[in-house]
């Protein structure tokens, strides 16, 4: 008798060991299967739009605009009778200047690169002034950014159309 209860335990242990073997199978190829079908899928960045609203002329006075910094990377600037969008990255190293009402300038923390309220650099091994982008009148009277068009300084673009409005 003790044989056969003997016997009886070894298949019991047999089919629990080949149950837990079956489980640990399927649930490495789910797992396989799930990386499989998570690769299908592209790693997306979602970003703000190259183009936007920034509402309406009368909306900016003098002086820099700082709503559209974090979001955007863009400031809007009115000085000089005209209204442009700034880019907000330094042209050294791609870090992000802090504008200082005080001065009047744009102050970049990494290396000390400094802007006017133009974009046009006076200070650091910044090599260039900031890039304006494209700002443009909607028919119904908004004002839109494109960052899509950048207008460069040192290639004679600012003051073409698009690169700043009359304000």
């Amino acid at each position: 008798m003790s044989t056969s209860s003997n016997r009886s335990l070894q298949r019991r242990e047999f089919f629990s060991l080949l149950s837990l073997s079956w489980i640990a199978l399927a649930a490495g190829a789910s797992g396989l299967l799930g990386l499989v079908f998570r690769y299908t899928f592209p790693n997306v960045r979602f970003e703000p739009d190259l183009e936007f609203r920034i509402g309406f002329l009368d909306d900016f006075k003098e002086g820099v605009d700082e709503t559209y910094k974090k979001t955007n990377g863009v400031w809007v600037v009115r000085a000089e009778g005209k209204l442009f969008a700034l880019s907000n990255i330094c042209t050294h190293l791609g870090c992000i200047p802090n504008w200082t009402p005080t001065t009047q300038t744009f102050e970049c923390p990494c290396h000390g690169s400094g802007y006017y309220i133009s974009g046009i650099n006076f200070k650091g091994p910044a090599p260039r002034p900031l890039e304006r982008y494209q700002i443009k009148k909607n028919a119904d009277g908004s004002l839109s950014v494109n960052k899509g068009k950048v207008y460069r300084y040192e290639k004679g673009q600012w003051g073409l159309v698009g690169s700043e409005i009359q304000a």
